[in-house]
């Protein structure tokens, strides 16, 4: 019997998860600059804002974890082997971190527009 030896492909789950996880800590940076100039309109425009921060950190999230499952998963010889738990950890680490930053940076906002 003939097996082939089919090499580790990285898991679309994981870099999936690396993207969002980046583009939800560039998002929340944007809403702390928004919410550190927040006027009247200000504190709108962050609150809108967060909302996408929020979404991508949390897919982040979902992605990384779903891609840790896959990567965990015992494979069999003809099955196809998964790699990227860097960057599923990364992509849940930077999902979380842009999640949080976008709820301190709406935080930010109102505070400012409050005071």
């Amino acid at each position: 019997m003939v097996q082939l030896d089919v090499p580790p492909v990285t898991s679309g789950l994981a870099l999936g998860s690396l993207v969002a996880g980046v583009v939800s800590t560039l998002v929340a940076l944007l809403v702390i600059c928004l919410g550190a100039v927040a006027s009247s309109g200000g504190a709108w425009a962050a609150g809108a804002v967060t909302v996408l921060g929020v979404l991508t950190g949390a897919g982040a999230g979902v992605a990384g974890l779903l891609g840790l499952r896959q990567i965990r998963r015992p494979a069999g010889p003809p099955a196809v082997r998964f790699t990227g738990r860097g960057l599923a950890v990364a992509g849940i680490s930077c999902g979380a971190a842009g999640l949080l930053l976008s709820l301190l940076g709406l935080g930010l906002a109102l505070l400012l527009a409050l005071g």
